[in-house]
């Protein structure tokens, strides 16, 4: 992708020394679909494909100020927020987003918890979520464990995917996407769900262990299209599409969940540049 960067991504999110998820995944998502990314790290984790080991969270204060430097000297045209894992942290980051980047698109990823199990929020953190952030939100990217936990709502089933993206809804976000790769089945279905529309995507399951950082890969790539200036389910049906080829090339990295190919938009870039 020659030129300029388009869109500015402001990432507020955990750190995966893996690099498979988080701020890692978020930066190469931005950065290969041609967006600027900058960022605020909100936790540093100990995390490789086999799960996180150890969670060091980086004081309010310095997360507070990183959100303030990038967003008055920068700016964002998007901002997606990843691991938040305290009421004190999802609180403070409300109030920034709403002073400093009040129209910019905010892709909310409710990150709960970690692919091999490990909790990323606190239990009574779940409370400020939908009462401080949800209702800044362009879009929120629950899967359907998160989106279970969030309305309290079983949801094993497609029914159950549209039933509880419409209490989401309720929660005063412009748009949901509920995400059903974690419910048994040869197609996964997300729901994605505004105030006056019901849409269901679909695609077939990828049998594969390298899945690693899904999650965090798709909300950052909606996020990259928003910026640029893509409209809301445009935005989602290329990160879609983005998502299935990274999954499709994964390099096979690692033990357990490794990651995914964020990279594959620009392989071969060199070799057509020089024919």
């Amino acid at each position: 992708m020659a030129g300029d960067p388009q869109g500015r991504v402001f990432i507020i999110a955990g750190s995966d020394s893996g690099g498979g998820a988080g701020i890692q995944a978020d930066v190469k998502t931005v950065t290969a679909l041609g967006g600027y990314a900058a960022t605020a790290i909100t936790a540093i984790t100990v995390q490789d494909t086999l799960g996180v080991h150890a969670i060091h969270e980086v004081p309010l204060d310095i997360v507070r100020a990183q959100i303030r430097v990038v967003l008055d000297d920068i700016g964002a045209d998007a901002v997606k927020t990843g691991m938040l894992h305290s009421t004190e942290i999802i609180e403070m980051v409300a109030e920034e987003i709403g002073l400093r980047a009040p129209d910019a698109a905010l892709v909310v990823d409710p990150v709960m918890v970690a692919k091999g199990g490990a909790a990323l929020l606190q239990a009574d953190a779940a409370v400020a979520l939908k009462r401080a952030l949800i209702p800044l939100a362009t879009l929120i990217t629950p899967n359907a464990p998160e989106a279970a936990a969030l309305t309290g709502r079983r949801v094993d089933t497609l029914e159950e995917q549209k039933a509880a993206a419409d209490a989401l809804i309720g929660l005063g976000c412009e748009a949901v996407l509920l995400k059903g790769g974690h419910i048994p089945g040869d197609t996964i279905f997300d729901v994605l769900a505004t105030q006056d529309t019901l849409e269901v995507m679909s695609s077939p399951r990828i049998e594969t262990r390298h899945t690693h950082g899904t999650g965090c890969t798709l909300a950052s790539a909606i996020a990259a299209f928003l910026a640029q200036g893509a409209d809301l389910r445009e935005a989602v049906e290329a990160a879609r599409d983005y998502v299935h080829m990274a999954i499709m090339t994964a390099p096979g990295f690692g033990q357990g969940h490794g990651p995914l190919n964020h990279a594959w938009t620009v392989q071969g870039l060199d070799e057509e540049e020089g024919e």
